[in-house]
Formats: structure tokens, C-alpha cells, sequence
């Protein structure tokens, strides 16, 4: 894709993103991979005041590079870390959606109540453990969490999901919250059932060829 592009992408996603309200204000970023570096959102700009020139590149030799007139996002640690480490993910996609967060706020995983939980790539969502927003801390641990995962949620934060495209990491942040809806509204009712590993694995094997790749 040509940068501008990418850099229209980017702000299409962030405005579905409010659209479809899994995110709010000037919380959540993204950032896609750019030929020897990342374009990012910027740091605390309205979704609907951005403009292509605004989306911050970030070359892979220096964090604290940009030439944009506005700072990278302060999440630019795990964008940064996660796609340079990551060559087979070209976008990192983060927003605070509602339910999603709930669960993340009691530093919960989401389980397999749902065959649909295989879009993250295994047999949970799995939670990543603590550190304040912005720091190459929470970079760390959440590179370890998603260790075969492409989602995975942040203690007491949010939601992350990465993918080839952006139009899939948009599409697995929807399936995410909507999985952790349906977990926090079982629960209302009585003990959700989980799959057990043995089916987590039939289902897993076949997400392999199931729906949309990209």
C-alpha cells in the first residue's frame, strides 16, 4: 500500500472504532508497519480532527524519531517493540472497549465459553499482567502474552489485537468484546460452561481455513 494509504487507513479504523463504540475520545491507538518503520497515531488528537500528515512515522532505528508535526502515542513502546520483533503482523490495534476492559480491570482472561474465542488465535483471550500505560514494561509483558496469540487483554487498561491487515485486528477487537459480553452476561445467569482443550483443539484446527484471513 502507498503511505497515504495507509495513513487514511488508520484513520478510518480509528473513527469505526468510535462508530462502534469500542472506543472513546483520544484513548486507544494504531499503527501499521511502513517500510523501515511504523506509522502511528498521534498523541492526544481527537479521531475526528485527524489528517493523513498528522499519523507519525516512526523509523525502526530510533524510537525517538519522527519528523510530524505531533508526538507519536504514549503506547508508542508496544506498537514499536511488538511490530519490530513480530515480521509476520503488519498492524497493532488497542481501544478500551467496554466489556473487554471490565474483565481486563478484574485481571481476568476471557475463557473458551464460545468456539468463537479461536479468533485469538487459542484456546482463551489471554490477560496480560500489569504496567503502567507507556512503558516498555507493559511493552514486555504483553510480547510474552502473546506468545501464539493475535489478542489478548490489558490488566486494568484495555484490549490488543494485531494482525496482517487492519481491517482484521478491527475485526478481532468486535469479536473480543463481543466475546467478553457474552462471558460477564452468562455469568449473570449461572456458571458458563467452557470447552474443554480436546475441542479448543478440533476448533482450532479448523479456524485455520475458517472465514476471513485478512
Amino acid at each position: 500500500m502507498r503511505e497515504l494509504d495507509i495513513r487514511k487507513e488508520i484513520i478510518a479504523t480509528c473513527l469505526k472504532m468510535e462508530e462502534l463504540g469500542i472506543n472513546q475520545g483520544t484513548s486507544g491507538n494504531i499503527s501499521h508497519r511502513f517500510k523501515d518503520g511504523i506509522l502511528i497515531t498521534p498523541s492526544g488528537i481527537s479521531y475526528d480532527l485527524l489528517k493523513p500528515k498528522d499519523i507519525t512515522f516512526v523509523p525502526f532505528k530510533s524510537k525517538k524519531e519522527y519528523q510530524e508535526e505531533y508526538p507519536p502515542s504514549s503506547e508508542l513502546d508496544f506498537h514499536f517493540d511488538l511490530l519490530k520483533a513480530k515480521p509476520q503482523i503488519n498492524c497493532v490495534l488497542h481501544n478500551h472497549s467496554t466489556y473487554a476492559t471490565s474483565m481486563a480491570i478484574c485481571r481476568m482472561d476471557i475463557p473458551a465459553h464460545h468456539y468463537m474465542i479461536g479468533v485469538g488465535g487459542g484456546k482463551k483471550i489471554p490477560c496480560a499482567p500489569y504496567a503502567t500505560f507507556g512503558t516498555s514494561e507493559l511493552s514486555q509483558n504483553i510480547i510474552k502474552t502473546l506468545n501464539g496469540y493475535n489478542a489478548c487483554l490489558l490488566a486494568n487498561h484495555g484490549v490488543l489485537t494485531t494482525a496482517l491487515t487492519l481491517k482484521r485486528a478491527l475485526n478481532i477487537a468486535i469479536e473480543v468484546e463481543n466475546l467478553a459480553k457474552q462471558y460477564i452476561m452468562a455469568k449473570q445467569i449461572g456458571e458458563p460452561v467452557i470447552l474443554d482443550d480436546k475441542e479448543m483443539d478440533k476448533i482450532l484446527e479448523k479456524f485455520k481455513s475458517y472465514g476471513m484471513k485478512k
